[in-house]
Formats: C-alpha cells, structure tokens, sequence
C-alpha cells in the first residue's frame, strides 16, 4: 500500500504541496462522467441496490468498484515516476468514504513505478497479469480517454461487460450520435455490399457495426475490404470511435464557442497585481488561438477519416478505406487524446462558471491558475503558433 499517495480534501497529493492545480476531490462527488473522469463513486451511490450492479460490478473489488478515475495530465515532477516517456497518465483515487469526498482518499497512478508491487499487496495475488481488475484497470490506461462509449467498446473487446449503471451516456446523446452514424455506416454498407440490400437489411447491418456484433453477416464487407479476422475487428472499432469522434467535434465547436466568448469577457474579483495582470491579458488570447488550432487539429485528422470514406462510397475504391481501418487505431488513440482535453477544458468551463457558481467569482490567481492549466493541457495537442514562439 505504500505506492499510494495520501489526498487531502482538497484533491492534492500530501507530498507534493504546490500541485496547484489539482481539482477539489469534492467537487467530483458533483460531476457526472466525462472524458477526464469515470466517477465510480458516485455510482455506488445511485445504483448500488440495483440488481446490474451487483451481477455485473465493473470491478471484482469492492473497494476499487467505488473509485474515482482520471485522465491526469503528468506534471514535470511526476515523469520520472514512469519508465517511459508519457504525457498523460490514468490515475486511481480511492475515497476514504464515497459518501463524504471532502474526507479525501489516497491515490496511485496506473503502471507508475511500483504499481505491480501495490498490485500484489492490494489484491494478494502473486500473478498480477492474471487478475480480472488489474487487467480492467490496465485497459482503461490504453484508452486515450474516458468516455463511456469508448470504454464500453474497448472493454467489451477484452471480454469485460460491466453492467450499463457504470457507463450511462446520456440518452439525448446517444440517440443522436447512433443517428448520425448509422446514416454514414449505412451508405458504406450499401456500397460494399453492391447495393444489394433493401433499406431495412442495410440499417440492420449498420446496428450490429455498432454494436459490435461481427457475426457472418458481415464477412461481405470483410471480404470486399480483403482484411483478417483480427484486421477487420480491431479496424471496425477505430471505426465506430471515429464516428463518436466526428460527432463529439461537432458537439466541441459549440462548447468551445462558450468557452471562447468566456475568454473575452469573464472578469475575476479581488485585487490583482502587476504581474498577474500581465499575464491574463498575454494569456487570454494566446488561450484562445490554442483552442482555435486544436479543434482545426482534430478537424484535420477526421479529415483522413473523409477522404478514405468518400473514396469508397462515391468512388467505389476500398483501398484507401481499407489502409484507414489498418492505420486507424494509431489515429484514433492521437485524436482521442485531443478531444479529451478539449472535453476536459469544455465541461470544467461550463461546471466553473455555470450560473450556479456566478456567487463564487474567481479572484484573479485563481482564475490565472485555471488559465495555466488549460495551456498546459493543449500544449500536448497544438504547438505555439508563429505569434506566439516571436514571443
């Protein structure tokens, strides 16, 4: 147990006092899911009695099935703590009591130094590759985020099901991203099955993409596509997080307007010195133009998506399609990545300066530190435009 970090009420680790910016532990208590967290949590809380989350808990482990995960950007201190050069990490809070958050809990970064070790004590194993919540927890630190669909999806695939309590996505939300999808998978269908198929058979074929369900129906567009069994399993699933990607974009330009339109108008409270006014009024539109470049980032790299996507269902060539679903899994994890930060920057902004939090101005420093830890975080996805390195 000693590869754990002790969390104060405040969220930062006890030996690494100047963390300045890592979030109130009890604030999660009040954020649904995202992209940045999977808040097992607040789960508990909700639907402990319900009879899904005990036949299909998400981790065998009690304790682990009540704790909060984070996409955590790794801090200059914390790179030393893994054997390879990272730039995000998933790290693992365990509340002392999901009830009360403001009590804090003690943490652990996944695959730090020493987490096989913690590994072997928590869950007295000796074969820790062999534990079902050592293999979740390893699973969940491949995914270059935490939205509930990507980790159904990816867990599914390893033949991991927890139970739909741990993994809601918004009604409303889902409804429209499969709406959206199935109307782009049932045109990809229908060519690559010559157009032989009614409208009924090709939406039907479009769902079990979805769905995950590559049973012999498919094994035309497999055919057409001339991919392997594994090829063609691990392409339709950077496929389907492509689809969800596209759709998030869409969904970002708006929240990214908000935050945008934020940047330019929102004033902190308090006295505020020389130094850091400086600083908010070089780094409000710096901020901005970073914003601007990462959306136009994913934007091209969907574009990789479009290109083979149209070369297939207007040009009836699989080929290029084909090198997309061999190649995609290295972009979807990069685009992942990006639209994480971008979730992260767009839910905190929406949270912290919702209507409900207007009575909680910030003061300037703490309006600066969110600032830092915005640039921070896009500094992983965009690099300074040429205003910004004559600076």
């Amino acid at each position: 147990m000693n590869a754990f970090a002790t969390i104060d009420a405040k969220g930062a680790a006890t030996n690494n006092s100047n963390n300045r910016d890592v979030r109130n532990l009890a604030n999660l208590g009040e954020t649904a899911s995202t992209s940045r967290v999977l808040n097992l949590s607040q789960v508990y809380l909700a639907s402990a009695r319900e009879k899904e989350y005990q036949l299909r808990p998400f981790f065998r482990d009690s304790q682990m099935n009540k704790c909060i995960i984070i996409k955590h950007t790794l801090r200059a201190n914390e790179r030393d703590m893994f054997t390879r050069h990272r730039r995000t990490a998933t790290k693992i809070i365990l509340p002392f009591d999901p009830q009360d958050l403001k009590l804090g809990g003690r943490s652990i970064l996944i695959n730090q130094v020493g987490f096989d070790v913690f590994c072997r004590n928590y869950f007295n194993t000796d074969d820790v590759n062999a534990n079902g919540d050592v293999q979740v927890l390893r699973l969940l630190d491949q995914l270059p985020s935490l939205d509930p669909f990507l980790v159904r999806e990816h867990l599914s695939r390893h033949g991991f099901r927890p139970g739909a309590v741990y993994l809601k996505i918004s009604p409303f939300d889902l409804q429209r991203m499969i709406g959206f999808a199935n109307e782009e998978i049932e045109r990809l269908v229908r060519t690559a099955f010559s157009n032989a198929l009614s409208g009924g058979a090709a939406i039907k074929l479009a769902g079990k993409i979805l769905a995950n369900e590559l049973d012999k129906e498919l094994w035309p567009l497999k055919s057409t596509l001339r991919m392997s069994d594994e090829e063609f399993s691990d392409g339709i699933f950077s496929w389907r997080g492509f689809l969800y990607f596209k759709w998030r974009h869409l969904e970002l330009q708006d929240e990214m307007r908000r935050v945008l339109e934020g940047l330019a108008t929102y004033q902190p409270v308090g006295p505020c010195d020389d130094g850091i006014s400086d600083y908010l009024k070089e780094t409000r539109p710096r901020l901005a133009r970073r914003i601007v470049n990462a959306i136009a980032s994913v934007g091209r790299t969907l574009s990789v998506y479009d290109h083979a996507y149209h070369a297939l269902v207007e040009g009836e060539n699989p080929a290029p399609f084909r090198r997309f679903l061999i190649d995609g899994p290295g972009l979807f994890f990069e685009l992942g990545e990006s639209i994480g930060i971008l979730s992260h920057i767009g839910s905190f902004w929406s949270y912290r300066m919702s209507q409900s939090m207007m009575t909680q101005r910030l003061t300037p420093i703490e309006y600066g530190d969110i600032l830092a830890d915005f640039e921070d975080s896009l500094s992983l996805v965009t690099r300074y435009d040429e205003d910004d390195r004559d600076r």
